[in-house]
């Protein structure tokens, strides 16, 4: 199912966000390097939304997030400060890397028959990726297949705790609005990114489903 152009201008918008702080921010070349992670994992998902995305390789990005997740585990512990931003960070690059395992064929159990029209049960069936997720097709008899209950499972807490981060970013923002003196706009506008970016991977996470 091919997302629709607002998703994808909304990860568009959070790319440009982190290259606009590394720009202005004058920030210690950590602050470079977090900041850069996370425009590419914005671009990252604005081309799964794309539909073109499907046909774009898979395992190398899918090997980068799970490198980008140990960088935000090593700052977290190493850097007292920031520890709980940092291994928030960590959490979304390695859902990243989850939804390109998911788009990695071979990679992942193949989805289990389920039974079809009239009881019958039909054989595994040929995968194909629409807008970077898999969505399975029938070629011969009527029947319907399921992920394994470890992926679903895992899609599941991908979803909703995204939804959750959104949410809980979302109230970050207005309470900081609300504060005397209220937190800069440039504060303002780095939550209310991280609240656009959570809600873009609760809907992307949701469409593997």
């Amino acid at each position: 199912m091919e997302a629709p152009w607002p998703r994808r201008e909304l990860f568009a918008v959070c790319a440009a966000e982190r290259v606009h702080g590394i720009a202005v921010g004058r920030l210690p070349w950590r602050g470079v390097v977090g900041h850069s992670l996370h425009a590419l994992m914005a671009l990252a998902m604005a081309l799964m939304a794309w539909p073109r995305g499907a046909g774009l390789p898979s395992t190398g990005p899918l090997v980068f997030f799970l490198l980008a997740a140990v960088w935000f585990v090593v700052a977290a512990v190493r850097t007292e400060e920031h520890r709980r931003s940092n291994a928030y960070h960590a959490l979304m690059m390695l859902a990243m890397a989850w939804m390109y395992a998911v788009m990695t064929d071979g990679l992942l159990p193949a989805p289990v028959a389920a039974a079809g029209v009239g009881g019958h049960h039909g054989s595994s069936m040929p995968a194909v990726h629409m807008s970077g997720m898999h969505r399975l097709m029938v070629d011969t008899a009527p029947a319907l297949t399921s992920a394994p209950p470890l992926v679903t499972g895992l899609d599941w807490l991908l979803t909703s705790g995204s939804a959750v981060a959104g949410a809980w970013w979302l109230s970050e923002l207005v309470a900081r609005r609300r504060t005397k003196p209220p937190a800069s706009r440039r504060a303002q506008l780095t939550i209310a990114t991280q609240a656009l970016m959570a809600a873009g991977m609760a809907m992307m996470s949701a469409a593997m489903m």
